[in-house]
């Protein structure tokens, strides 16, 4: 009975250097992107994304939390225009600042989480002309820390993130077609 107990242990602790040891190769930094058709000028999109105010309209992450707290810089929108929210739900706590615009075709972000983990990462939406519509690509990536490699061994973070992206670009389709 007691070397059963021991070779299970062993096998046990195998298994867990085993998926602590594989969690270590995994890349150092992680890359979500999404795309949609929308048809609607660059333009009209465009102010859509620059002004924070107007997230609320079609950012699935807006719905996470009715009782998050918001705070805008003035001005909300344009390079230096910054965002916070602070939520007790899923939201949790963080800011976005503009860090670049070139309207209508390119907006860059710092996203910045620091509930329920602390994170930097760069958002950029690039908005490119096809004919009466226009394709918009919401772009992510960033640091992927060890507890992130480890979690991206049970959870596929592009999956989960994409989605959401995924859901967004649906919003800002019907918030701009409309």
């Amino acid at each position: 009975m007691r070397k059963t107990i021991g070779i299970a242990a062993l096998v046990v602790v195998a298994a867990i250097v085993a998926l602590l040891g594989y969690a270590a190769t995994r890349p150092d930094t992680f890359r979500v992107a999404r795309s949609a058709v929308i048809k609607a000028p660059p333009e009209k999109i465009y102010a859509q994304i620059e002004d924070f105010h107007r997230w609320a309209a079609w950012s699935p992450y807006e719905k996470l939390d009715p009782a998050m707290t918001r705070a805008y810089s003035t001005p909300a929108a344009g390079p230096g225009a910054t965002y916070g929210w602070t939520s007790t739900g899923k939201a949790g706590v963080g800011d976005m600042k503009i860090t670049q615009a070139a309207a209508p075709s390119r907006l860059a972000l710092d996203l910045d989480f620091s509930k329920p983990f602390t994170s930097h990462n760069k958002v950029v939406f690039t908005l490119e002309p096809q004919g009466d519509a226009t394709r918009v690509t919401w772009v992510m990536e960033g640091p992927a820390p060890y507890i992130s490699k480890l979690m991206g061994v049970f959870f596929n973070m592009d999956k989960m993130i994409g989605g959401d992206f995924e859901t967004g670009l649906a919003n800002l389709r019907t918030v701009s077609e409309g």
